[in-house]
């Protein structure tokens, strides 16, 4: 199951506040906000699909995720690479280092990331 970019955008807000109701999330949006009965309608999406949930306080819902952030973004990159690097990280690295114009210094965090997973194994 997957989120579709609206409720990414929204799902965001929720990871940043962790548990929030209609009125924080509301607020966590940019000028121009969207309607309340669009929220509501990705909320109630997004419950289906299994990836937040909410407590009831008198009629009021206090949504909360089910689902990590890591853990979601880490299952998109996988089947990137799986999908469009012959499930290659190092295909996906090469690709990633020589297309998105990293600075020296990104690179060489990016190095010693790596240097430190190496170190592990």
């Amino acid at each position: 199951m997957q989120l579709s970019k609206t409720e990414e955008d929204l799902m965001n807000y929720l990871w940043k506040l962790e548990k929030a109701f209609m009125k924080d999330l509301l607020d966590a949006y940019p000028e121009p906000k969207p309607a309340t009965t669009t929220v509501a309608t990705l909320l109630k999406r997004m419950t289906d699909k299994g990836f937040i949930a909410y407590n009831l306080f008198g009629k009021s819902r206090e949504y909360y995720p089910l689902v990590k952030k890591k853990d979601y973004f880490s299952k998109h990159v996988n089947g990137l690479i799986k999908n469009f690097f012959n499930d290659s990280a190092s295909q996906f690295a090469s690709f990633f280092t020589k297309e998105t114009n990293l600075s020296k210094e990104e690179l060489e965090h990016l190095k010693a990331l790596i240097d430190s997973e190496i170190k592990k194994k």
